[in-house]
């Protein structure tokens, strides 16, 4: 059987803290099952959120001892090709850079994205190498159009780029929702962290804030370190909204199940996962219209940047005001989902470009 060698330098497919990038990182393992035996060939996080250059010198060291400690077992390994995911300027793919060259075999990124500005700057080692990364790359799958246009721009002669949307770990839909709709539920699901995340809550918030004399609950499942304050940014609608704190993959599903709309702004989001799971579950979204969030949300579920928290109320209003609207784009996602969005889609898609690599291989 191919054996492949699979890495993600910036988290650990089996850490036990949930996350999105997490997530893809086991459903791709399960995606390429299907082209051999796939071997999780190193746990070390490469990993550099400050831009510290005595880290990254740290870092590069640790990497450059693992790889040597991998070449060493690659005989018995019996690696036909090396495949990694989510490598960037932050957190470059140091091992598959290192092993694949020693081995001289086929090199796959998943999710590598360029930054050639971060050449210069408190990320210079790790930019060089991600760089590094992606030029050495046999093949690379980008996954938002975002991705594909700094990938095309610096792509060397023999690369190959292809398109692999983003998935759900699952061959199958899940059994639709059956809504909760007096009064209807709201849900939002995001990690509470200061940045990006908070930024999607506090629109929420304000969206909210506008629709105070419709009938509506809301129900949002997440946990983390800024929780407290975003807390008080929904403690003026008093007990129409809950807090679940973070929920495990059934209590998640039951909640798409039982909510009318998923809402969540997706501010600089690389695609999000959850977009995905709820419209699976057949529950309409409603997101802005951002690179990344439009690679899995349908169009008719964004609303432009620049209409801020109003034109977010005004799309939730129309949802929860119109249950035939609500179950067209229910249908509408769902379908989208099934079509694009789930291991089958995913397998063929790695299996049809990366096998005929390894054959062309030495």
């Amino acid at each position: 059987m191919t054996a492949l060698a699979f890495y993600a330098p910036l988290k650990a497919p089996f850490h036990p803290v949930p996350s999105g990038d997490r997530q893809m990182a086991r459903a791709l393992m399960l995606a390429l099952a299907e082209a051999g035996r796939v071997d999780l060939a190193s746990d070390l996080q490469l990993y550099d959120g400050c831009g510290d250059a005595g880290r990254q010198r740290v870092l590069i060291a640790r990497a450059e001892a693992e790889a040597e400690r991998l070449i060493a077992v690659a005989p018995q390994a019996g690696w036909a090709a090396w495949i990694t995911y989510h490598s960037y300027y932050k957190a470059p793919d140091i091992l598959g850079l290192l092993v694949s060259r020693a081995l001289d075999i086929p090199y796959v990124l998943i999710e590598a994205t360029r930054a050639k500005k971060r050449l210069t700057g408190p990320w210079q080692a790790f930019a060089e190498l991600a760089e590094a990364a992606a030029d050495h790359a046999d093949l690379i799958f980008y996954l938002t159009e975002r991705d594909r246009e700094a990938l095309v721009r610096h792509a060397t002669p023999s690369q190959q780029l292809v398109r692999l949307a983003p998935f759900l770990a699952s061959w199958d839909l899940p059994a639709p929702g059956q809504p909760a709709d007096d009064p209807p539920v709201i849900l939002c699901v995001g990690m509470m962290r200061p940045g990006d995340k908070s930024a999607s809550y506090r629109l929420v918030a304000e969206a909210l804030g506008q629709m105070q004399t419709s009938a509506w609950q809301l129900h949002i499942a997440g946990d983390g370190p800024d929780r407290a304050a975003i807390e008080a940014l929904f403690a003026p609608f008093g007990d129409r909204v809950r807090f679940l704190g973070q929920l495990d993959a059934d209590h998640l599903r039951r909640e798409y199940a039982g909510a009318s709309v998923l809402v969540w702004p997706g501010v600089n989001e690389a695609f999000g996962l959850v977009y995905l799971e709820a419209q699976a579950a057949g529950l309409p979204v409603v997101a802005q219209d951002r690179p990344g969030v439009r690679d899995v949300v349908l169009p008719p579920g964004l609303v432009p940047v620049e209409g801020g928290a109003g034109a977010l109320a005004r799309a939730i209003l129309a949802l929860l005001q119109d249950p035939d609207l609500r179950r067209r784009r229910a249908a509408e996602g769902r379908a989208a989902v099934a079509r694009r969005h789930l291991l089958g889609a995913a397998r063929a898609t790695l299996v049809q470009h990366i096998l005929p690599l390894i054959k062309a291989a030495p």
